[in-house]
Formats: C-alpha cells, structure tokens, sequence
C-alpha cells in the first residue's frame, strides 16, 4: 500500500511540476514542451483513475473488493487511452525533433501554434476512436461472470466475463495493438533514421549536441514506455 501511495504521490507531483513549470516559464512556450504536456495530463488522468481505487481495494477484504460494470469500463478506457495516447503523443513529438533538426530554417513555419493544436487533437482523438470501438466491442457482449482477476480493469479482463464468443473482440485487440505498435516503432525508425543521417553528415557541433541531448530523452521515454507496455500485453 505504502509502495503503491509512495508512486502515486510521486506521478502527481512531478507531472503536475512540469506542467506548472510550462505555464509559468514564457521561455518553455515552445512546440516541444507544449506536446510534452500532453503526457503529463496523460500520466495524471490514468493514474488518477487506477491507483488511488488500487489503494483502496488493498485495505479491504477479497469479499469486499467490488465495482460496478460501467465503473469497470470507464476504468478501462481510461487505461487504454493513457496506453494510446503515449503512444501518438510520442510519434507526434518524434515528428517535432524531426522537423527541428531536418529542416531547422523552416521550424517555425511549419510548427505553428496552430499546427500544435492539429497535432494534439488528432492525438488524443485517434487514441479516442480505436479506445472507443474496442470497448464498445466489449459492451455489446451478455454477461456469465462477475470475477475480475485483474488489479485493475482492463479490456480482456472485460470480455472475459462473457461466455459469448469473444473471436471479434480478439480480432481487433490484436489488430488495435499491432497497429499501434507497427506505427511507434515505424515513426521511430524513419524519423531517427533521418535524424541521424542529417547528424553524420554535419559538420555544425552544435546541431549535433543539441539533436543528442533532446533526442536520447525522448528516446528513453519512448523506450520505457513500450518496455512496460509490453510486459502488460
């Protein structure tokens, strides 16, 4: 519990820091830091939905740990939103280094505060979409069971209370996730790819340290992500 509490209060504070720090410093208003908000509002809203109920159901009884279906489900798509939306939000940022270190002189008129926003709807409003049909495939499914084995509620943990036939909604998972995941790992290799010859065949240090110092972060994030991403598939 105490591990658990311990986590949660730091995910707060941190993200909610850097949001803070964003709004406040004038300097930090640039397309870079304003796609990075996206993941802390991301990190919070998930969290904020599956830890604290986490924290409570370790202070009760087995017997006592109970929620509600549609409680269930929001608790899912809130899962799977801050699942997905990592993800666009990472690609979308991936583009950004991209456009800043390929075509430096050209930056500031194609990452536009108007272009910023296109590219913060459409990565919250794909993740959204694919969310939205892969619990709504879930919803449409009679109920047999009302054991969740999970620690939190997810989609499987969903259709496993079923006793229909679940082919559909195994169907989509796997597409949803190997899309997903095809398009990450696909907009990292290109845009890296086009990063790292623009660094190997400059000449300006200063390009280059700059291109490693946000590159390697973004990476890191990336990489930790899918990491745990995987582990829970």
């Amino acid at each position: 519990f105490f591990l658990f509490l311990f986590i949660y209060l730091l995910i707060m504070l941190t993200n909610v820091g850097i949001l803070v720090l964003i709004i406040i410093d004038r300097n930090l208003h640039q397309p870079m830091y304003l796609l990075f908000c996206n993941l802390s509002v991301s990190d919070v809203i998930g969290n904020t939905y599956m830890i604290p109920r986490l924290l409570s159901d370790i202070l009760k009884p087995p017997s006592e740990r109970l929620i509600s279906y549609y409680e269930c489900v929001l608790q899912a798509f809130t899962s799977h939103m801050f699942g997905t939306t990592s993800h666009t939000v990472l690609m979308i940022m991936a583009f950004d280094r991209y456009v800043a270190i390929c075509y430096p002189l050209r930056y500031a008129n194609i990452m536009t505060n108007r272009m910023v926003l296109k590219l913060t709807v459409f990565a919250w409003g794909v993740a959204f979409v694919l969310v939205s049909i892969l619990l709504g495939l879930t919803i449409r499914l009679n109920r047999c069971r009302t054991l969740i084995s999970n620690s939190y509620c997810d989609n499987a943990s969903l259709f496993k209370l079923s006793c229909e036939s679940v082919v559909i909604n195994n169907i989509y998972g796997l597409t949803f996730t190997v899309v997903l995941l095809t398009s990450s790992i696909g907009c990292m290799v290109l845009t890296y790819t086009s990063i790292s010859v623009v660094c190997l065949t400059s000449k300006n240090k200063s390009l280059n340290s700059k291109a490693l110092k946000t590159c390697s972060t973004h990476l890191v994030a990336y990489f930790l992500m899918f990491a745990c991403g995987m582990i829970n598939i």
